[in-house]
């Protein structure tokens, strides 16, 4: 078979997948596409339970792993999202990570840094200006479930002992899954992460008291 015999059914594939996520309105492209792409050339997602048929469900579930519930809509698994009511980037996931290294994030973050990431610091005091606010989804190692949290009051207790003590976190500029998030935050030492559901990565140094900051500043993870 000649080279170009093989060129033309790619790019029939490749139009094929672009054209099912054109459909999908409600799905997340930035984050999705490469993942769902993939699942979709290994024909794991091809079944729709709309129409009673999931006998791939389980298959696409693995495929797509931790990016399953935000990106189900585009093959087809689950309804479209209403973006427009809750946008993306004001949602997030925030998780504790189990080792920390402070010495070593405050390593990483002091003067110059890498060009794919954003060091910000800002008053402790005014990232818990707006802790009552905050309804985050945790997700811990040691549990298979989902579990919802609104921290309590006692946070605050702590405010008058930091003093004029600042929260330093990076943001890295482009879109990443939450797996990935977790794994740049563990190797540069941080405390915790907060992935936001628009695919913006923030790692949480030592100092900061809460999840750090809940605006949306990765340079080119935006909307």
């Amino acid at each position: 078979m000649r080279p170009g015999e093989l060129i033309l059914p790619a790019v029939a594939v490749l139009l094929f997948l672009l054209s099912i996520l054109s459909l999908s309105s409600g799905c997340n492209k930035a984050l999705c596409a490469s993942d769902v792409s993939k699942c979709l050339i290994q024909e794991l997602c091809q079944c729709r339970p709309s129409d009673g048929n999931c006998s791939c469900c389980k298959e696409c579930m693995l495929c797509l792993g931790n990016l399953w519930e935000e990106c189900c809509d585009c093959v087809g698994m689950c309804n479209p999202k209403n973006y427009s009511d809750t946008p993306a980037t004001s949602k997030s996931t925030v998780e504790e990570l189990q080792n920390p290294i402070p010495s070593l994030f405050r390593a990483l973050t002091e003067g110059d840094v890498q060009i794919n990431m954003m060091v910000v610091s800002f008053p402790i005091s005014e990232e818990l200006s707006h802790h009552e606010n905050l309804v985050s989804f945790l997700e811990t190692l040691n549990s298979q479930h989902e579990n919802v949290t609104v921290p309590g009051k006692s946070i605050h207790g702590s405010l008058d002992s930091q003093g004029n003590s600042m929260c330093t976190v990076v943001y890295f500029d482009d879109c990443v899954s939450i797996r990935q998030c977790k794994l740049y935050c563990e190797s540069m030492g941080g405390s915790k992460y907060r992935w936001f559901h628009n695919a913006c990565c923030q790692c949480i140094g030592p100092e900061c008291v809460d999840y750090g900051s809940k605006l949306v500043k990765c340079m080119n993870c935006l909307f």
